[in-house]
C-alpha cells in the first residue's frame, strides 16, 4: 500500500470570517478520502495563534483529525518543510489546503508563507490572491480587460466622505457599500438615503480601510465555479433567488430559509455559455489558480455583469462552489482530491519537476 498524502488543512484565522472557515474544514476533513489522504488540522484562532486543542470549538465536533499543538503563526514555518530536498526525502507536510477566508489567509499573506517554506498549497498564488481579495483592483483590472462591471468609486479611510447627493449622482440609487478586503457579504450595506449611507459607511470602515461605492444592478444572482491551472474549466450555472433584500451574511450560513440554490440555473444556453467563457476569462484575467467562484449579474434584457471573484469560496454544507461541481458530475471527495492534484501540478511546473 502507498504512503498516504499528508494534507494539512489551514483554518480558522483573524478575520471576520473565522467561523465560516472552521464550517469549512469540518465539511473537508469529513469528505476527504481517508484511504488515500492523511488529514492534519492547523487551526488558527481569532489572536493569531495557532491551534487550540479544543475539537469542540475549532472543528465543530468534527471526525478526530490529527491536531497540531503550535504557539505562533511562526511555528508553521517550522512546522513545513524549508527546502525541496526535505520535501522528497523527510516531510511531514506534502501539500497544504489553506481554507481561510478573508484578511490574512486568502489575500496572498499565507500564500507567500507557503511559497517561501517550498510546500505545494491548494488555490491561486500570492498575486491571484491579493488581487481577488481586493475589490478595488479587481474591478479596476476586469474594468481594463473589457469585462462588465457595475460602476464604482474607492474611498480611503483618511479621505474626506462625499455626501450621499454627489454618490447619487455618479451612480444612481441604491448603492451598495462594501468593505474592499472581506468576503461573505460582511459589512456590505444596500443604501437608499443619507442616513443609511452614513450608516453604512461608518459600517465598512469597521472591517477595512479602503471601502468601495458601487452602483445597484438589478438582476438575477449567477454563479459559476471555475476548477484548473492553465486550462481552467467552468461548472453548470447557479442561480441564488434570496427572500431577502440582498444575498446577505445571514442569508448565506444563518437563515436556511434565506436564500435558494437554484441548479442548473434556468437560463438560456446562449447566456449559459456567455456566463460560463466571462468566468474563464475573469479567472485568467486575474491571474488565478485551482479554485474560484465567480459571481454575476443577470440583468432583464440579457446583459451580463461580473460581480467579484472567490479565490477560496466557501466549502460548507450550503456553499454554492461544492454544489456546482456535484452536479455538473464532480462530488465532494472527486472535488477535493481534484484541488490537491492542481496543487501539486503547479508546485511540479514551477519547480521544474516533470
Amino acid at each position: 500500500m502507498s504512503k498516504k498524502i499528508n494534507v494539512a488543512i489551514l483554518c480558522g484565522g483573524q478575520s471576520a470570517e473565522h467561523k465560516i472557515s472552521l464550517l469549512s474544514a469540518k465539511n473537508i476533513i469529513e469528505a476527504i478520502d481517508k484511504n488515500k489522504y492523511n488529514p492534519i488540522l492547523i487551526g488558527i484562532d481569532k489572536s493569531g495563534n495557532c491551534v487550540i486543542n479544543d475539537t469542540s470549538n475549532l472543528l465543530l465536533n468534527s471526525d478526530n483529525p490529527k491536531l497540531i499543538e503550535l504557539n505562533t503563526a511562526e511555528s508553521i514555518v517550522e512546522y513545513l518543510p524549508s527546502s525541496l530536498d526535505d520535501l522528497k526525502h523527510n516531510r511531514k507536510i506534502d501539500v497544504v489546503f489553506p481554507i481561510l477566508h478573508g484578511p490574512f489567509g486568502e489575500d496572498g499573506t499565507v500564500q507567500g508563507l507557503l511559497k517561501l517554506a517550498n510546500i505545494p498549497f491548494v488555490g491561486a498564488d500570492v498575486l491571484g490572491s491579493a488581487i481577488g481579495m481586493d475589490k478595488d483592483i479587481m474591478k479596476r483590472l476586469l474594468r481594463d480587460a473589457g469585462i462588465p462591471i457595475a460602476k464604482f468609486m474607492t474611498l480611503k479611510s483618511s479621505q474626506s466622505i462625499p455626501n450621499f447627493q454627489t454618490i447619487t449622482d455618479n451612480l444612481g440609487s441604491p448603492v451598495f457599500v462594501k468593505p474592499a478586503n472581506m468576503g461573505s457579504s460582511i459589512g456590505v450595506s444596500k443604501v437608499t438615503d443619507e442616513n443609511s449611507y452614513n450608516n453604512a459607511i461608518e459600517n465598512a470602515f469597521e472591517f477595512d480601510n479602503k471601502i468601495i461605492i458601487e452602483e445597484f444592478i438589478q438582476g438575477r444572482e449567477i454563479e459559476c465555479a471555475i476548477l484548473g491551472n492553465d486550462k481552467p474549466m467552468a461548472s453548470i450555472l447557479g442561480e441564488i433567488v434570496v427572500d431577502t433584500d440582498f444575498y446577505s451574511y445571514d442569508s448565506k450560513y444563518i437563515d436556511q430559509k434565506g436564500a435558494d440554490l437554484q441548479i442548473p440555473a434556468r437560463i438560456s444556453d446562449s447566456i449559459t455559455e456567455q456566463v460560463q467563457n466571462l468566468a474563464i476569462k475573469t479567472f485568467q484575467t486575474l491571474s488565478c489558480e485551482g479554485l474560484a467562484r465567480v459571481d454575476f449579474f443577470l440583468t432583464s434584457d440579457g446583459q451580463v455583469f461580473v460581480n467579484e471573484i472567490n479565490t477560496l469560496p466557501g466549502f460548507t454544507k450550503t456553499s454554492m462552489y461544492p454544489k456546482l461541481w456535484e452536479v455538473s458530475g464532480i462530488d465532494y471527495p472527486d472535488l477535493i482530491d481534484k484541488l490537491i492534484q492542481l496543487a501539486f501540478e503547479r508546485f511540479n511546473k514551477n519547480n521544474n519537476i516533470l
